[in-house]
């Protein structure tokens, strides 16, 4: 390779982040009063000016992308895309979707641009059939990414929420109330149950009603034992059963279907290692005891 193209390749590298922080830096000075006007007004036009091109520039554009990709995405597909990106974590980005709409139809695209390079020889209806291949499996690949994550996440709260209804019931049990024992669960965990029930305090603390926050929390998850509990601390509070008492039975519980589901997955491992043996290791086996007597007996019949 001729050292001037490795040169020009590096510069190319090289420029790429550099423009990407040139566009999408922020430039805003903390001082963003005016001190012409004795510190009463904000000078809007600096304040314009003081963000990065990427407020002011990229995120309008892409805001304008995705609106006329939605009007042209079928109302099922958004819905079902909004519920993975709910399910993954990405509730409080308010422009999560949009940037997912854009990344499927930019894979699309690509998709079908890579089939076109390709497959240049195909005929009509050949190329056709290629190109809407490639272009759905670039399409509905970022579904599938988004889906798996939802399930990820939602396993991880499933994991997570014994442990944490354990050290709920321990602190309401210690004299703590339960949205004091809720802060504490929610600030020594890590995971995305303690996100989600930090969320919740930040919405009893800006006003909203216990029991509506924590159907928000069930809402923005699939996680049937995490349904039931909120379900059971609502009818609690609904009915003036303690909260203490509540959680108990709750924790109880929760822990009992852990054995099982721990159990259910022990059942399930002979018969999923029974495929790898069958197809891996038989065959294998045979190839190894048969192998040679097979090249035996074909000599004789050849000599025959």
């Amino acid at each position: 390779m001729p050292i001037y193209v490795l040169i020009a390749a590096l510069a190319v590298s090289a420029s790429v982040p550099i423009l990407w922080w040139a566009i999408a830096s922020d430039r805003r000075d903390s001082a963003i009063v005016d001190s012409s006007f004795d510190g009463q007004s904000l000078d809007s036009r600096r304040l314009v000016l003081d963000e990065g091109a990427g407020d002011r520039v990229v995120r309008p554009a892409l805001q304008s992308v995705a609106s006329a990709v939605t009007r042209f995405t079928p109302v099922g597909w958004v819905s079902s895309l909004r519920h993975h990106l709910m399910l993954g974590g990405h509730n409080t980005d308010t422009y999560a979707l949009e940037r997912a709409l854009v990344l499927k139809f930019v894979l699309g695209g690509t998709g079908i641009l890579i089939a076109w390079f390709i497959f240049p020889n195909l005929s009509g209806l050949q190329r056709i059939a290629v190109l809407i291949l490639f272009g759905g499996v670039g399409f509905f690949l970022p579904d599938g990414f988004f889906a798996r994550r939802g399930r990820e996440r939602q396993e991880k709260i499933q994991t997570e929420l014994p442990d944490t209804l354990d050290q709920l019931t321990m602190s309401v049990e210690a004299g703590l109330g339960f949205e004091a024992a809720l802060a504490r669960a929610a600030s020594t965990g890590d995971g995305p149950l303690a996100a989600e029930l930090n969320r919740t305090i930040r919405e009893v603390q800006l006003g909203i009603p216990r029991d509506q926050a924590l159907r928000q929390l069930a809402d923005r998850t699939d996680v049937p034992d995490l349904d039931s509990f909120v379900l059971a601390v609502v009818q609690s509070e609904k009915y003036g059963i303690g909260i203490g008492q509540v959680l108990r039975v709750q924790a109880a519980e929760l822990r009992e279907k852990r054995r099982e589901r721990a159990e259910e997955r022990a059942l399930k491992i002979p018969v999923l290692i029974l495929f790898p043996l069958v197809l891996c290791i038989f065959p294998t086996i045979f190839i190894v005891l048969l192998g040679p007597a097979g090249i035996q007996i074909y000599d004789v019949f050849a000599s025959l």
